[in-house]
């Protein structure tokens, strides 16, 4: 059984950690961006170093307290608050930013956990280099939150999750050993991948201090459009052309309905949008390609292969930098106009490629029976992982539909992604918000064997209680 983190407790770690390093909580640790659950902390502890990381969770096992890792704090599933439990103390890796080296001509750079994403970019950028992580968030989501949920965004198409990103990690284990895995090699059969086995484990068997990432050579040309399709088969069809006319040049496919143009349109008008009527289908591509290519050349013939062949009745493909600006600008607008209305339920799913059809039109139809619904579906369809959404109808708010409205139409589109074989968790992790759908939807001997790895790594719990599995 944990303790709370009480002001002894803290007391505790402010004799053993240099001064300022412990800190009174500020709110905006105990919130997440959704704004549904609401965190408790007794302190935030800042450390500044591996070895300070390892002495606060040496004391923490001792002390039988548990420990909340804290990146940027853009996850959306509740992974980096505790609103019920024993109050934990938040461990903020945030002063932890440096850059411990670089290798252009390897394509390796290794940082700190705390390092901010767009920072990273810039810094590849520098050096003539691309990390391609690459989401909405990326302006103050920090690299060991986006390890510790295998985040995804755009480029997964071309480039993968995080996971393919990661060649080494340095972590802190429970009990305050360090595990110095910063190799920055692309072949190492040494034994189990405890790289991976930490990567996506949302700070539960293990607090990433420093990751060694993956590096690409910069596209020497880009081309950005957006297709009108009659449908997501039509899309499906489309992405099967665009990989074959364009191969390893395809950077991302993005299928967007015409209810998040929409919602832009009505509480975002800032948010320029490339129609003057907005289609109910369309899809966003991006092409990169090296030197000797050009993808402004490449794209205008994948546009008109498919409208010669019926796949593409209309689009808009950009002349300059400022217009592939704009339309990336209303694709990562979505979700916050999605925050704008209000939504009675969020998923991030993964589908088959194949199935993603037949999926939005069984679950569009079963929702349509349930009640008066908008839905908003979007997102990454180049690897399968969509944001459903679905939103009271106009003029009704979310206060005004029944309560348990939100579970019941979570059930409809879970048992759905169960005979589709697909997944209720594509990109954003489990944290405390779909604990349960992993008790009711996952593999029991997958679930059985992740605990046996929880218990073996962690053995008191202290490492993010509640988060993956319930509070016990």
């Amino acid at each position: 059984m944990l303790n709370d983190a009480t002001p002894e407790i803290v007391n505790c770690f402010r004799e053993i950690l240099p001064e300022g390093v412990v800190r009174d909580v500020e709110q905006r640790y105990l919130e997440e961006p959704r704004d549904r659950l609401t965190g408790r902390a007794g302190a935030v502890i800042c450390p500044g170093r591996v070895e300070e990381v390892a002495a606060v969770l040496r004391l923490a096992s001792e002390l039988r307290v548990g420990v909340l890792p804290y990146g940027g704090g853009t996850g959306l599933v509740g992974g980096q608050v505790a609103p019920d439990g024993p109050v934990p103390l938040v461990l903020s890796l945030e002063r932890m930013k440096a850059v411990r080296g670089i290798w252009p001509e390897e394509g390796v750079m290794t940082v700190e956990a705390g390092a901010i994403l767009a920072d990273v970019q810039g810094v590849a950028e520098e050096h003539g280099r691309l990390f391609p992580l690459s989401l909405a968030s990326e302006g103050s989501a920090r690299i060991g939150g986006l390890l510790g949920t295998n985040a995804g965004g755009v480029n997964v198409l071309r480039y993968g999750n995080a996971r393919e990103l990661c060649l080494g990690v340095e972590a802190v284990l429970a009990d305050g050993r360090v595990m110095r895995g910063l190799k920055r090699l692309r072949k190492d059969n040494t034994g189990y991948d405890l790289r991976n086995l930490l990567i996506g484990s949302e700070g539960t068997l293990g607090v990433m201090t420093a990751a060694s990432l993956r590096l690409f050579p910069r596209p020497e040309s880009v081309a950005v459009a957006v297709l009108e399709v009659e449908s997501p088969a039509a899309a499906l069809g489309l992405l099967g052309r665009a990989q074959t006319l364009a191969g390893p040049a395809l950077s991302a496919f993005e299928l967007i309905a015409g209810q998040g143009p929409r919602f832009l349109a009505e509480h975002m008008p800032q948010v320029r949008l490339p129609w003057a009527e907005v289609p109910d289908w369309c899809v966003l591509v991006e092409l990169g390609c090296s030197a000797g290519q050009d993808a402004g050349a490449l794209m205008e013939a994948l546009f008109s292969e498919a409208y010669e062949a019926g796949q593409v009745p209309d689009g808009v493909v950009a002349a300059s930098e400022g217009q592939r600006a704009e339309l990336w600008a209303m694709r990562e607008s979505l979700p916050e106009g999605n925050r704008k209305v209000g939504s009675i339920l969020s998923n991030d799913i993964s589908l088959p490629l194949s199935a993603v059809p037949e999926f939005i039109a069984r679950a569009g139809e079963a929702i349509g029976k349930a009640g008066d619904f908008r839905i908003n579906c979007f997102g990454h369809m180049g690897d399968g992982n969509l944001h459903y959404n679905i939103f009271p109808a106009a003029g009704k708010r979310r206060a005004e539909y029944p309560a348990g409205c939100g579970d019941e139409l979570k059930d409809v589109v879970n048992q759905l992604l169960a005979e589709l074989e697909g997944s209720f968790s594509a990109e954003h992790g489990l944290g405390r918000a779909k604990v349960g759908d992993l008790q009711r939807w996952g593999d029991p001997v997958r679930i059985e064997m992740m605990r046996s790895i929880k218990k073996s790594l962690d053995p008191l719990g202290i490492l993010n209680p509640g988060a993956i599995f319930k509070y016990e």
